[in-house]
């Protein structure tokens, strides 16, 4: 492996070419991985924000806030089911959002709740909203008052959240009385009345099983949806569509730098026979020529993707406020390894050919 190591130190223009191929690949799936990670978030953070167990609906609405009407009475059944512990409204109203100062109008998810959780403090008072941070970078300020929707409803901005859009809206959050006038001002067309909400927010009693819970729940009030979590995200219009799409085009990705990592080193292990068959004739084993060969292409491996999350994080400062890419920590270290494992299994396709290699034909082949 020592000789392996030096060869990368003393002759890297050997490995120019595999490793601009694996920078480019690696900026590609940085990128891919930074859109999906923004996308996702920023469709669900105001579900994930709300810190239910499930979110109840009602069962004509198709899993839509939109759509979806819970009315006091039906609250009530809700609130009753063995295993509730607490209950909160949720409203959500899409309107623009027009910020002081900006000629542009921004996309705002104006939402009514009662809960407070570990990303939410208690509802703010009247007229005012908390605003989720990705608004700042459409300029907003602490402290300005934003006409909402074409009423031009004035919320004023009194303190930061951090992850609660939904739809790639930003979030404003408000308490209901002001939902309700945010909603029936702008859209009436589909009036909220007192006490009525687009879904329920429901926390369990401890130990109760989620699943028993949802049956509980819709066979109390006989006209209810409920969704865990995880299933009201995956509700949302296209969260499902985009993450199989961009997943599949990583994992393409991924296949295509294992395939441009065993198209190298096959070429180069070709190149190399006549020095591998010296290196088994003074005693080296296929083991040791291979562990060589892995040692390089993690090297390469690691080298690129150090030199594309560099590119990445200057290209990622000319990104436009409207392009949710979000880097996480955890897609990041899940890409390093996805390439690193890739480039690994790639290098490992010369194995067969290493092992065939036979010192005494090589060595009169090349005399």
């Amino acid at each position: 492996m020592r000789v392996a190591l030096l060869e990368l130190r003393r002759r890297p223009g050997r490995f120019a070419v595999a490793g601009g191929a694996l920078t480019l690949l690696s900026v590609l799936l940085l990128f891919l991985g930074g859109l999906l990670d923004g996308l996702f978030l920023n469709s669900t953070g105001a579900i994930r924000a709300a810190d239910p167990d499930l979110i109840v609906f009602s069962d004509d609405a198709r899993s839509s806030f939109l759509r979806s009407s819970i009315d006091p009475r039906t609250r009530t059944n809700v609130e009753s089911t063995e295993g509730v512990a607490r209950v909160g409204g949720l409203g959500i109203s899409l309107l623009g959002v027009r910020i002081p100062g900006e000629s542009d109008v921004a996309d705002g998810a104006i939402v009514g709740y009662e809960l407070d959780s570990s990303v939410l403090p208690a509802p703010p008072g009247p007229g005012r909203a908390y605003a989720d941070r990705r608004l700042g970078e459409f300029g907003l300020e602490l402290g300005q008052t934003v006409l909402v929707g074409p009423a031009e409803v004035e919320l004023e901005v009194v303190a930061w959240v951090d992850d609660t859009n939904y739809l790639l809206q930003g979030g404003l959050w408000v308490d209901p009385d002001t939902w309700r006038e945010v909603q029936n001002r702008n859209r009436p067309d589909a009036p909220v009345d007192d006490g009525e909400f687009q879904a329920l927010v429901v926390r369990a009693v401890g130990g109760t099983a989620a699943g028993t819970l949802q049956a509980s729940i819709d066979a109390a009030t006989g006209t209810t949806e409920s969704l865990t979590e995880t299933e009201a995200v995956f509700a949302i219009p296209g969260v499902t569509e985009q993450d199989r799409t961009f997943g599949a085009i990583i994992w393409v990705t991924v296949f295509v730098a294992g395939l441009v990592s065993a198209l190298f080193f096959a070429l180069m292990t070709i190149e190399r026979q006549g020095i591998y068959a010296v290196f088994k004739a003074i005693g080296a084993t296929s083991r040791t020529l291979a562990i060589g060969l892995v040692a390089q292409a993690a090297v390469v491996a690691a080298g690129a993707f150090a030199l594309a999350g560099l590119i990445t994080v200057m290209l990622s400062f000319s990104l436009p406020p409207d392009v949710p890419a979000q880097f996480e920590t955890r897609r990041v270290l899940l890409t390093l390894a996805s390439v690193l494992l890739a480039t690994v299994v790639g290098g490992l396709v010369s194995l067969r050919r290493i092992t065939a290699i036979d010192p005494a034909s090589a060595i009169g082949a090349g005399a």
